[in-house]
């Protein structure tokens, strides 16, 4: 039997480069992608290696749809046929109100989280048909979604709360072809998006807003994301795992 094949979205950073981690040690094929920080994808990489497991680099940006392209063609030769994909690449912009937001930094936010969501999944989604086998898909929100993160993220709440309903259109368009398509909805969590977004200390100040009293470690969304891609989920597709504390 051939080894599960997953490409993982923004897999060199945070949330994809736990789940990353986390499905090699739980015997997938890991395709990592990644747009700029070729150091970071190959730490992954190699981390991977030495714990005997089995992935790639795929460098290229989700939000073109010809890398995405060539990057899944490329998934496919090292890794083989594709069983999954998580769609965890992803980006906010800096940090404030929605009304003093640069209107090319808006677009580059939905370019990425939604855009970027749709070309992958076209991609897998074609691969999935061609095998004849089904497949899996595992869709990166946020409860900024539900919230509207007001003076803070509102274009990137926006764009995660497009990522809920296109989702729940395309599991409900697969179902019958075997493909689930779900998703998992992480609250704050402890990486470098804050840091990336102009507040490093960002994780200090919401801390106390969560019910859990703290933010998530990324390897901690990266077992919900695990759980959906598993055969334990199996009547798991249309629907979002809330993972945000009790928010």
């Amino acid at each position: 039997m051939n080894q599960r094949a997953v490409v993982i979205t923004g897999g060199s950073k945070g949330i994809g480069a736990a789940t990353a981690l986390l499905a090699a040690r739980r015997g997938y094929a890991v395709g990592i992608s990644y747009r700029d920080d070729e150091a970071a994808a190959a730490t992954v990489l190699h981390a991977i290696e030495a714990g005997g497991g089995k992935a790639c680099l795929l460098r290229g940006d989700v939000a073109d749809a010809g890398d995405v392209e060539r990057m899944f063609a490329q998934a496919q030769d090292a890794l083989g046929p594709l069983h999954a994909l998580v769609n965890s690449a992803g980006i906010t912009g800096p940090i404030g109100r929605f009304d003093r937001a640069d209107p090319a930094m808006i677009e580059a936010v939905f370019r990425t989280n939604v855009f970027g969501t749709m070309n992958c999944c076209r991609a897998a989604v074609s691969l999935f048909q061609a095998a004849g086998r089904g497949g899996v898909i595992v869709n990166l929100s946020s409860t900024a979604a539900s919230t509207g993160s007001p003076n803070e993220y509102v274009h990137y709440a926006a764009s995660k709360a497009a990522i809920d309903t296109f989702t729940l259109g395309l599991a409900r368009e697969l179902a019958r072809e075997g493909i689930r398509v779900c998703g998992v909805a992480p609250g704050s969590t402890l990486t470098g998006i804050h840091a990336r977004a102009g507040e490093p200390q960002r994780p200090a100040r919401v801390a106390p807003l969560i019910p859990l009293g703290r933010l998530a470690q990324p390897e901690e969304i990266a077992e919900a994301v695990l759980w959906a891609l598993s055969d334990a989920a199996s009547y798991f597709t249309g629907a979002m795992l809330r993972c945000g504390g009790g928010l």
